[in-house]
C-alpha cells in the first residue's frame, strides 16, 4: 500500500552494497581485472580521486573500502563543511594513527566546491599518510582541482550505468526483501520508461521507483500511472559546469558535420535544462561565421534573427527561432575559409613589425599632409572600368600575402572565381 515505506530508510539507503561483489556496473575499474580492485585488495597506499556522475556508486565503494580496511567511514561535503571542521577531522585522526597506528577514512564528497587555497589544507594530511583519503567530483578534476592535489592522489573514472546495470539493480529492488519483495511489478513498457529516464544514475532509479510505490502502492504500475506518478523528468546540467560546454560542444559540432537530426537534439536538450537562450544564440552566431560564412550568407542573417526574437519574446516562443536557426545552419553549405582567414590575418597582426599605413592609403587632410605625400598615389576604384585598382593596399612586408581561401562549395565557388580575378587586377595583371 502506499506509504508503506513511509520514515524508513530509503530504498537508494537500504540496497546499498556492503561488498564489492554486490556492486552493478564500473566493471572497468571493479571487475577482475579493474585497477581500483586491484589497489584496495593489494592494500591502499595512495589517496583516491573518483570523478563521475551522480548515482553511479562513489560514496558505496568509498564505504565498502573503510569497511575491508577497518577505518571510520567519515563523510563530509565540500559544499557544507568548512575547511575548519575539516581540518579539526584530519587532525583527529592524525592523532588516533599516532597513538594506535589505525587509520579513519574521510570520503570529501564535492570536493570541486572548495577553491585551490581550501585544498591546501589536505595536503600536509595526505602527505604523511595518517588518514585514508576519497575526495568525490562530478566536475572535471583538471578544472576544479589543484596539481598539488592531482600529483598525489590516483585518479578514478566512474562512467553512468548501462541500462543492463541499472535492469540488474531494479530487479534487485522490486525482489529483494529489503527492497519490496515481489509486492511491485512493473509492466514491460514501465520498466523501460524508468531505465531510461534514470540516465544512468542508480539513485535516481531507486528513488523515481520509490516515488511512484508511494503515490500508487504496491500491485502492478503501467506507464501511464508510471508517468502520472512521476511528473516531468528533471535533465542534470549545470551552467557553470563540464556538462554546459559538453552540450554545446555536441551542438556546435553536430552542426559543423550537417547532422540536422542531432542539432536539433542537442539544442532541446540544452532548452529543457534550463540554458540561457541568449547563451545559445550567440554560439550560432558564431558557427555561423566559423562553420559556414560565405559558403551561404544567409546563415549569419538566419542566426542573428533567432537571436533577436530570442530578445523581443523569449521563451518559450524563441524555441522554434533557435530551432530554425540550428537546422538551417547545419543544412547549408561549410566553409571554414573565413575562420582560417582571420586567423591567419590575426597572426601577421601580432607576430610581425606593424608598419605604418602606407601613405597613398592616408587621407591628405591638410596641406602639410599632402605635402608629406598623403594620398600620393591613390587610385579612385569607381573612376575605373572594373572598380580596381592595380594597388597594394597591404603594409610592405605583407605585399601579396592571401589570407582568405574560398572553397568551392555554396556562394564560395561563385566567390573564388571572382576573388581570383581581383587579385589578378590588384597584381596589376592583364586578363
Amino acid at each position: 500500500m502506499a506509504g508503506l515505506w513511509q520514515g524508513k530508510v530509503p530504498l537508494a539507503e537500504r540496497l546499498r552494497p556492503r561488498e564489492l561483489s554486490e556492486v552493478v556496473g564500473q566493471e572497468h575499474l571493479l571487475g577482475e581485472h579493474g585497477p581500483l580492485r586491484a589497489l584496495i585488495e593489494g592494500g591502499l597506499s595512495v589517496p583516491l580521486i573518483f570523478w563521475g556522475p551522480p548515482g553511479t556508486g562513489k560514496t558505496t565503494v568509498g564505504r565498502i573500502i573503510a569497511r575491508k580496511f577497518g577505518a571510520k567511514f567519515i563523510q563530509k561535503s565540500a559544499a557544507l563543511a568548512t575547511v575548519t571542521e575539516v581540518r579539526q577531522v584530519l587532525e583527529a585522526s592524525r592523532e588516533l594513527w599516532q597513538r594506535t597506528g589505525t587509520k579513519d577514512l574521510l570520503f570529501l564528497d564535492e570536493i570541486h566546491r572548495w577553491n585551490r587555497a581550501q585544498q591546501d589544507v589536505l595536503l600536509p594530511f595526505l602527505e604523511e599518510g595518517s588518514i585514508y583519503f576519497i575526495g568525490a567530483t562530478t566536475e572535471n578534476p583538471s578544472f576544479v582541482l589543484r596539481s598539488a592535489l592531482l600529483s598525489r592522489a590516483q585518479l578514478f573514472v566512474f562512467e553512468p550505468l548501462s541500462l543492463e546495470a541499472l535492469r540488474i539493480l531494479l530487479r534487485r529492488a522490486l525482489e529483494d526483501p529489503q527492497g519490496y519483495g515481489g509486492r511491485v511489478r512493473l509492466t514491460p513498457e514501465a520498466e523501460e520508461y524508468l531505465l531510461r529516464r534514470a540516465d544512468g544514475d542508480a539513485r535516481k532509479l531507486l528513488t523515481s521507483l520509490e516515488t511512484a510505490v508511494e503515490a500508487l502502492g504496491e500491485g502492478e504500475i503501467d506507464l501511464p500511472r508510471l508517468k502520472q506518478a512521476l511528473g516531468r523528468k528533471a535533465l542534470h546540467y549545470d551552467r557553470a559546469g563540464e556538462e554546459h560546454y559538453n552540450l554545446i560542444s555536441a551542438l556546435h559540432k553536430s552542426v559543423r558535420n550537417s547532422d540536422v537530426d542531432a542539432a536539433l537534439y542537442w539544442l532541446v536538450r540544452m532548452l529543457e535544462a534550463g540554458e540561457d537562450p541568449r547563451y545559445i544564440a550567440r554560439r550560432l552566431i558564431r558557427m555561423a561565421s566559423e562553420d559556414i560564412g560565405l559558403a551561404d550568407p544567409w546563415a549569419l542573417v538566419q542566426a542573428v534573427a533567432a537571436a533577436q526574437a530570442v530578445e523581443y519574446v523569449g521563451l518559450p516562443e524563441a524555441e522554434l527561432a533557435l530551432a530554425q536557426a540550428a537546422v538551417y545552419l547545419a543544412l547549408a553549405p561549410k566553409s571554414n575559409a573565413l575562420y582560417r582567414a582571420h586567423g591567419a590575418a590575426r597572426r601577421d597582426v601580432m607576430e610581425t613589425e606593424n608598419e605604418p599605413v602606407p601613405l597613398h592609403l592616408r587621407n591628405p587632410v591638410t596641406e602639410t599632409m599632402e605635402k608629406l605625400g598623403y594620398g600620393k598615389g591613390y587610385q579612385y576604384a569607381h573612376d575605373l572600368p572594373e572598380g580596381i585598382a592595380p594597388m597594394p593596399c597591404l603594409p610592405e612586408n605583407l605585399r601579396g600575402r592571401e589570407y582568405y581561401h574560398p572553397t568551392d562549395r555554396g556562394w564560395e565557388g561563385r566567390i573564388r572565381e571572382r576573388l581570383r580575378e581581383i587579385r589578378a587586377k590588384i597584381r596589376g595583371e592583364k586578363s
